[in-house]
């Protein structure tokens, strides 16, 4: 603009400075892992190699003493905004939405983030891997993205929104759009890999743009989640480490965590959890396959490791190793979700097809590669957890208690000491912005905050002696309920359906009892009934009520409430990438798929493709033959009896239910042009599940469905693609709502 009287220029130009951070404001990198045990680093007692990890250990500090919420969903969200799970709307899953405040699946936004917090202080906030933190309906291509990373502070994202991904073909976004990975199995690519390379170029861009502005980089591994997927040759070296089995293991880990200081002396093992059977009762080839099932679990951990190896290595050679606070921890504790015997390919018993111990024998060597979801057994989960009791969803310690290293050369003095202190997922915000010397925003972008309810333990770094902090802590998660305060811990196993007055509240003095094994609830009746009726104050106070465990009730009501009345689904060319709960839900129920195209002489490729190698659907031309499969861990094929003519077509699949009862089979019908060429009954549907991959058209992006190369990409012209679902679902929810869980 041109000023034409320099007497109205009334006052001379202004640039407001940008936010500067403190006076040696640290970098901050979150090392956040997945269903990793107490005992799983090997600086907490197991022989996992995992010398990096344990390299930061050797010059900072370990925490015996930290605790999450046993799940992800929520530990995330706790450990994002320093409040509790239920206090910003996240009290059970990304997955779940009860209608009540606690309840709501996404962070609200009076509780800001830290990367919203810091982001006023000059931080740049860079995110990597799993979030979970938003609603799965509202991860699909028209979101809503406000509550995906760039939406809660970050200014880069890359990964994957969902509980879990395949490693070797995940389902992966950038800020806010869907992208192919850049690579697969057979060229070498690992999720892991991928992610710690963005995780170094964003570090890189960071510092030859802005070297003097401290950041923030939250780097979420899918590793150790299921499916254990990990090097041929890193799996096959444990098969001689874990031989011996998970009681072997167990009092190996504990050995090893007293003479370290871990934990005190005089510690004992409590009983075989639940379900677990004694090592030496197990037959030989039992005993191989479990075996096998570890090694996948312990090759994904060290993997992972050298992964951090290499982010640890660029942090040097980039100048920042000095004042880089890094934290590494894990979300909950080791995962019940393998059940008593592990799985190869957990996709087929979801949907009734379950898996024999002969099936698994022989499918031992491709343990851990990419048509594979397997998960080991309860035994090796309670070994990860050592010397704590139960597992992931549980309130006791092996669900709630979890590894936490720190390393921070410049601001931390001491060099491989351990911290015992109790402290809390909540705690994590407010220490690191106490570190950084800033308060906690009263507003975030408009909005009023909540205060924060976790407290700093950043006092503890130089003072071992430091006590734990004042305030109670509650837990709760699926009716398993828990506080501790003052040392002490009343904690109640909560068996889903079953009165909640009915639950048996056990009684613990922490501070003489590290793994809760004597219950004093007879000797201290008053000492626990306090602790109970303090349960229920702080559960009033942060939306932990109403306790509702209908879990099949609830997930089924978030379906149809998200679905509504649609019937009709029309996909076009070049769509792709659609999360997998957004999909259509073909689960037990009948339908029509129908591709309009143009084809050639003997086309082929992928029309539409939902879900992987390990389960799901696909309609698709191979050599002019239009073929569908249903895929539950066992491919059910109906090919047409004759090719598909060149030119304009409409070639439809068709399921339609034998009866009106779960379980009852589908039949398939194959047509060109409306006319039928091919039929066959299925002996497995998708009677609680389709898959955990999403849904693509015009190629398969993922692992391949059924017999081809993916991608497969349809050689034709691709007009559109409709599906139409009838209004018979029959669904045992309770059981698909189990399947639910047992992603997350």
């Amino acid at each position: 603009m041109t000023i034409r009287d320099p007497k109205q220029a009334k006052a001379p130009p202004h640039w407001p400075a940008g936010p500067r951070p403190p006076a040696g404001a640290p970098n901050i990198v979150v090392i956040l892992f997945d269903d990793v045990g107490f005992s799983d680093f090997g600086c907490y007692g197991s022989p996992i190699q995992t010398p990096n990890i344990d390299a930061l250990a050797a010059k900072g500090l370990r925490y015996t003493g930290f605790h999450t919420t046993a799940m992800c969903s929520t530990t995330r969200a706790a450990l994002i905004t320093g409040r509790n799970h239920h206090s910003v709307g996240v009290g059970c899953l990304a997955n779940f939405d009860s209608g009540y405040p606690g309840y709501r699946g996404k962070i609200s936004r009076e509780a800001g983030t830290l990367a919203e917090m810091l982001r006023p202080h000059g931080y740049r906030n860079y995110m990597l891997g799993k979030w979970h933190v938003t609603p799965v309906h509202e991860t699909g291509p028209a979101g809503p993205v406000d509550g995906w990373p760039l939406g809660r502070g970050f200014d880069r994202y890359y990964g994957f929104m969902d509980a879990e991904t395949d490693q070797y073909a995940p389902e992966l976004f950038r800020d806010n759009t869907p992208v192919t990975p850049p690579g697969r199995h057979e060229t070498g690519y690992h999720l892991t890999d991928d992610l710690t390379r963005e995780a170094i170029r964003y570090l890189a861009d960071h510092h030859a743009a802005k070297p003097d502005a401290p950041f923030l980089l939250w780097l979420a591994y899918g590793a150790c989640h299921a499916p254990h997927q990990a090097p041929r040759e890193t799996i096959l070296k444990y098969d001689a480490v874990f031989q011996d089995g998970w009681d072997v293991e167990r009092e190996r880990r504990l050995a090893k965590q007293i003479e370290t200081g871990i934990v005190p002396e005089g510690t004992v093992l409590p009983p075989h959890n639940d379900w677990v059977q004694p090592w030496e009762k197990i037959g030989a080839d039992e005993r191989r396959l479990f075996t096998r099932l570890q090694s996948a679990y312990a090759g994904m951990l060290e993997h992972a490791d050298a992964a951090i190896g290499r982010l640890m290595a660029f942090l040097k050679t980039a100048g920042y190793d000095d004042n880089t606070i890094v934290l590494v921890l894990s979300d909950n504790g080791a995962s019940q979700e393998g059940g008593p015997f592990g799985f190869v390919n957990a996709m087929g018993p979801y949907n009734w097809r379950q898996e024999s111990m002969a099936e698994k024998l022989a499918r031992i060597d491709d343990i851990g590669g990419p048509d594979t979801h397997s998960n080991f057994p309860l035994g090796w989960a309670m070994a990860a957890n050592t010397p704590l009791k139960r597992y992931k969803q549980n309130t006791h310690g092996g669900g709630i208690r979890d590894p936490l290293v720190i390393a921070w050369p410049k601001g931390i003095a001491a060099r491989g000491e351990l911290r015992h202190q109790f402290c809390h997922a909540t705690d994590f915000a407010p220490t690191l912005l106490d570190i950084v010397g800033v308060s906690a925003p009263v507003e975030v972008n408009g909005v009023g905050q909540m205060a924060l309810e976790g407290v700093s333990f950043a006092a503890s770094f130089a003072e071992p002696d430091r006590p734990s902090k004042a305030t109670p802590q509650y837990f709760e998660m699926f009716g398993h309920r828990g506080i501790v305060h003052d040392g002490w811990k009343a904690v109640a196993f909560h068996p889903q359906g079953k009165p909640y007055e009915d639950d048996k509240w056990e009684l613990y003095h922490l501070a003489q009892d590290f793994n809760e094994v004597h219950d004093l609830a007879d000797r201290h009746p008053q000492k626990l009934n306090d602790l109970v009726e303090l349960w229920w104050r702080e559960a009033e106070a942060h939306q932990v009520l109403p306790l509702d465990d209908r879990f099949g009730e609830r997930f089924a009501e978030n379906a149809a409430r998200h679905l509504g009345e649609r019937r009709v689904f029309t996909f076009h060319a070049g769509m792709g990438h659609l999360p997998t709960d957004v999909c259509p839900d073909l689960r037990s129920r009948s339908s029509t798929i129908e591709a309009d195209v143009t084809v050639g002489d003997n086309a082929h490729g992928v029309l539409i493709a939902h879900g992987d190698a390990t389960c799901g659907y696909a309609l698709y031309l191979q050599d002019g033959v239009l073929t569908h499969d249903v895929n539950v861990g066992q491919h059910q094929i109906v090919r047409a009896s004759r090719k598909v003519a060149p030119g304009d077509r409409k070639l439809a699949f068709r399921a339609q239910r034998s009866g009106p009862n779960l379980g009852d089979r589908i039949i398939g019908t194959l047509l060109i042009d409306g006319e039928e060429v091919g039929a066959a009954a299925f002996a497995f549907g998708f009677v609680n599940f389709v898959s955990w991959s999403g849904l693509d058209i015009g190629m398969n992006r993922s692992s391949p469905v059924s017999h081809y190369r993916a991608p497969f990409v349809f050689d034709g012209t691709m007009k559109k693609v409709t599906i139409t679902i009838e209004a018979d679902q029959v669904l045992d929810a309770e059981a698909a709502a189990q399947v639910t869980l047992a992603r997350e």
